[in-house]
């Protein structure tokens, strides 16, 4: 079970069309995603709009997601939540429909203690075979997942085997290695910050870029864990511009936009999101033009 999610994982968007789940647009997208080499796909995490999807919806995206990656790559499936009975609800659903691991994000709003946390996780993890990967995004929860605290979840549960680390901090990465040993999986969840954290024990990034550009992504974790980091760091240049430009508004309307600047889906999200400012949308599509991924 260690080290089953080594690579690059999109955090795909959730497509809408007329306010519904655009299923044709999702299977287009994870289709393409497949082409493009990553090696697996996280639905209804932030970048899939999951606050604003009813329980319903959130299981039907991963049962799209499992029918359409067909086994050709990893699902992990965003089942995390602020209630545990919740989590617990949505991750039992991932697992009946055949998802491959559980994202779990640190509860938000609530800003639970680190007993708390551990208490959360440790539930969830005992109600489900399912391998868990926590995500520790303390600029959207308010609280971060203390090192010791998944050290402590790894210890007690088996199924709890790596962590999404959005803290934007090299520094933690080094910690949690050099805590939880070469087994554990440590992922990016910052574009930007991929090679860095990589250089410092990361195993691979889950990626808001590689909606927009997934073989490149795919490509410089790739190169960079092959130990050629010449080809990784030009990869890195080139896309540099993107990976900012995509959180030049809150995630994931940038990358919607860019999207549908695609023609891959429709521009559509739910309140509170909103379609982008017209000079931020002026600076993305320049970007996108430089970057060689809009003609």
């Amino acid at each position: 079970m260690k080290n089953m999610f080594t690579g690059t994982y999109t955090a795909i968007v959730t497509p809408f069309i007329k306010d519904q789940i655009d299923a044709p647009a999702l299977e287009r997208l994870i289709k393409a995603q497949i082409r493009g080499g990553v090696d697996g796909i996280v639905p209804v995490g932030t970048t899939g709009e999951s606050p604003t999807l009813s329980y319903e919806e959130h299981i039907r995206v991963i049962e799209l997601a499992v029918k359409f990656a067909a086994g050709r790559v990893k699902v992990l499936a965003g089942t995390g939540a602020n209630s545990t009975s919740e989590a617990i609800y949505l991750t039992k659903a991932a697992e009946q429909l055949g998802a491959d691991g559980s994202l779990q994000v640190a509860p938000y709003y609530n800003k639970p203690t680190q007993e708390g946390l551990f208490q959360h996780f440790r539930e969830i993890a005992r109600a489900t075979k399912l391998p868990i990967i926590l995500y520790s995004i303390p600029g959207r929860c308010g609280v971060e997942i203390g090192v010791d605290t998944v050290k402590r979840l790894a210890k007690d549960r088996t199924n709890v085997i790596g962590i999404k680390e959005a803290g934007g901090n090299a520094d933690r990465v080094s910690q949690l290695r050099a805590s939880l040993g070469k087994e554990f999986t440590i992922l990016s969840g910052d574009d930007s910050l991929t090679l860095p954290f990589m250089a410092v024990g990361a195993q691979g990034v889950i990626s808001v870029a590689s909606n927009v550009v997934p073989r490149e992504v795919a490509s410089m974790v790739r190169a960079f864990a092959a130990g050629k980091t010449t080809a990784a760091l030009k990869l890195h240049a080139k896309l540099y511009p993107l990976f900012k430009d995509l959180f030049i508004e809150t995630n994931p309307v940038p990358v919607k936009a860019a999207l549908a600047m695609l023609g891959q889906i429709e521009e559509e999200y739910r309140l509170p999101l909103v379609p982008m400012a017209a000079k931020n949308r002026s600076v993305l599509e320049s970007t996108l033009k430089r970057c060689e991924v809009l003609k």
